[in-house]
């Protein structure tokens, strides 16, 4: 998801429902990148936090306790995706509201709603068929 989003540390990359931060993580430890996960699980934010210190990037990853509705994206210049449908086409409009033109936004596997992806890409791991989506806001 990074490298096809040509993420670099000139970045600020919002992974939404970030889960146990692994995009974060590997957002700063790989490509330079200042990251924040938004995660509604407390105890995940945590553990998150704990891994991106033992990653060394605890210095350019934030992890924050809140309700992705909640938090104001404008920060973002890219933001990852791996949410379930209805999500995905519920925060369409918040996306389009409050990230910056030319911010990149790329979903696994799930469509963001009506909204058109510029491109998409499938890949194939050892386990099944990975599908990204792509738009340029």
């Amino acid at each position: 998801m990074l490298r096809e989003t040509r993420v670099g540390p000139q970045d600020v990359v919002y992974d939404l429902g970030s889960g146990d931060g692994r995009i974060v993580i590997a957002a700063a430890r790989d490509f330079g990148a200042h990251a924040v996960g938004v995660e509604l699980d407390a105890k995940l934010v945590q553990d998150s936090r704990d891994a991106a210190f033992r990653a060394g990037v605890a210095d350019r990853t934030t992890f924050i306790w809140k309700d992705i509705f909640d938090v104001d994206l404008s920060p973002a210049t890219v933001v990852t995706i791996y949410l379930f449908p209805e999500v995905n086409a519920r925060l369409v409009p918040k996306l389009k509201r409050e990230l910056r033109p030319g911010a990149r936004i790329v979903s696994h596997q799930f469509p963001l709603g009506e909204w058109t992806p510029d491109r998409w890409l499938q890949l194939e791991s050892h386990v099944r068929r990975h599908t990204l989506l792509f738009w340029t806001r």
